[in-house]
């Protein structure tokens, strides 16, 4: 299974839905950053399960224990250990589908790939385990930091209904509503969206976009380690994730060249000394040209599916091949876009802070 990832800055996750706890070993973070606890709790906070109307209702606190890794309030050097116990587990919800498969879950896939399958809430395949991935990306956050990187993510669009681009926002009122779009009016209709689904049984999708600013020059890895395609990668490695883009994205085949190339230009030239910087006109390529970070504010989209269990019958099969009739039982989001914003600063913190370090051996 590909339970890890980073190069220098690694993490490995462990646990299931329905087991007793799960969490995440990180490696590689350098010793004496500070290990700010009450930070990760209010980023674990943020992606835990019941905390609105809009969100499903299985209650986990979400409280974490570091094991290892940190002396003192800074971290070491050496591993480390997060653990994350499962409260609220309702395994019963699941024995109808001991045997069948749900219609575009990972259970047919996980039973024909390893010939046994852990069906309580999904198993290791559940949203479940991204609780350790926030863990650990909030510590990359809280490195990033000492280099004044932001990361903001903010809900773009619930199924038909759109945001202003995000130069017309204002990112700090992202936590100001419970589906996280910091455009009120926006965000009051996708509310009343999702809640009519969810009392319909049903489920819509979304995207999360991302906004990543003060980013230096020269991260990303050329020719396979590209900075973008790592961010795709590790968005799309995210549950429920079906599409990434990044910069002008598929908008941007509809442009010429003329009109989608990035103008350089020197700013503050004035000032003795070269003490400017270049920067760019316009920022189609999304803070990203040749695989590697340019200083322009780098940005992407993120779509998300509509979740797959709904409360309706569907048609499916059994293991043996017999037909069959699956309804969505337990406690489910009827929109997973709101939740899923930390976990993409997550996924973003992680790719940034590996670079990051990857760059400090690019050159004497």
């Amino acid at each position: 299974m590909g339970n890890n990832y980073g190069t220098l800055f690694k993490i490995s996750t462990f646990g299931e839905s329905h087991g007793s706890a799960i969490g995440v070993v990180l490696d590689g973070c350098p010793a004496g950053l500070e290990i700010d606890e009450a930070f990760i709790q209010s980023e674990l906070t943020r992606r835990k399960p019941g905390q609105s109307k809009i969100t499903t209702q299985r209650k986990e606190d979400d409280i974490f224990k570091i094991l290892s890794g940190v002396f003192e309030g800074k971290s070491t050097g050496t591993p480390i250990a997060i653990v994350i116990d499962n409260q609220d587990q309702r395994s019963k919800d699941y024995n109808h589908i001991e045997n069948t498969f749900r219609p575009s879950h990972a259970d047919f896939t996980y039973q024909e790939k390893y010939g046994i399958r852990d069906h309580r809430g999904g198993g290791r395949s559940s949203a479940r385990e991204t609780a350790a991935r926030v863990a650990a990306g909030a510590i990359a956050k809280l490195l990033l930091k000492k280099y004044s990187i932001e990361i903001n993510a903010y809900v773009s669009q619930v199924g038909e209904l759109k945001a202003p681009s995000y130069t017309q926002l204002d990112l700090s009122k992202t936590e100001d509503n419970i589906v996280r779009c910091p455009d009120p009016a926006t965000a009051e209709k996708m509310i009343a969206l999702i809640d009519q689904v969810r009392l319909q049984r049903d489920t819509i999708g979304g995207v999360v976009t991302c906004v990543i600013k003060n980013t230096p020059v020269g991260l990303g890895e050329p020719v396979f380690d590209k900075l973008h395609a790592e961010l795709g990668k590790a968005m799309l490695s995210i549950n429920a994730v079906k599409g990434f883009e990044y910069g002008s994205g598929f908008a941007g085949v509809q442009l010429r060249g003329s009109q989608h190339n990035d103008e350089f230009y020197y700013e503050g030239a004035l000032l003795p000394e070269r003490q400017g910087k270049i920067k760019t006109k316009t920022n189609h390529s999304g803070g990203v040209q040749g695989g590697i970070s340019n200083g322009e504010d780098i940005y992407f989209n993120v779509a998300f599916k509509p979740v797959a269990t709904i409360m309706q019958d569907q048609q499916t099969v059994d293991k043996d091949g017999n037909e069959a009739t699956v309804s969505g039982k337990g406690r489910h989001d009827p929109c997973v876009v709101p939740r899923a914003v930390p976990i993409v600063e997550a996924m973003a913190a992680l790719v940034l802070v590996d670079f990051l370090l990857r760059a400090k051996t690019s050159k004497l």
